[in-house]
């Protein structure tokens, strides 16, 4: 029976399904799927690190564990904004290291099914490229994010060794 799932398995699978984090950059709502996620802290003090991109923040030190912290804002060329108490860090998983995306607020999980997700426009100028669907809730649109484009490659490389 080698190589078979165990039932368990397939039922953590199934909780998380069609589920996503919701958080707010400015009026713009965004999720990304839950499975992703492994945790949800206050913002804290942040070490700048040289020569990293101006999207990558820092790093923190999160119970003796070196995360990097991605400001989303500035990932999507937004503005800057202060930091505040209600700005959070989402940290995710993306492509086997953990990353911390700072996000304006985090607003609660959501149920989308597939059927309520659609393929984002398409632009031909890169800005959809870290949006995986836009789902639909009530008379919300969110955009569901692509965690593994977040970074691409050679940030992923250059985060692994700081």
């Amino acid at each position: 029976m080698s190589g078979l799932n165990r039932p368990e398995e397939y039922g953590e699978e199934d909780a998380q399904k069609d589920k996503f984090l919701t958080f707010s950059l400015g009026n713009e709502l965004y999720g990304i799927e839950i499975k992703h996620v492994t945790e949800i802290i206050g913002i804290q003090s942040i070490t700048e690190v040289p020569e990293l991109p101006e999207h990558i923040r820092g790093i923190i030190n999160l119970r003796g564990k070196i995360v990097p912290v991605m400001d989303v804002r500035l990932r999507f060329k937004k503005t800057f904004r202060e930091y505040n108490d209600r700005t959070c860090i989402v940290v995710v998983d993306i492509q086997e290291i953990s990353v911390g995306l700072i996000v304006d607020s985090v607003s609660e999980v959501l149920s989308i099914p597939a059927t309520e997700i659609v393929p984002p426009p398409e632009t031909g100028n890169g800005v959809n490229r870290y949006i995986a669907g836009i789902g639909k809730s009530g008379t919300s649109v969110i955009l569901l994010l692509d965690c593994d484009r977040l970074l691409n490659d050679n940030e992923v490389e250059s985060l692994i060794h700081t």
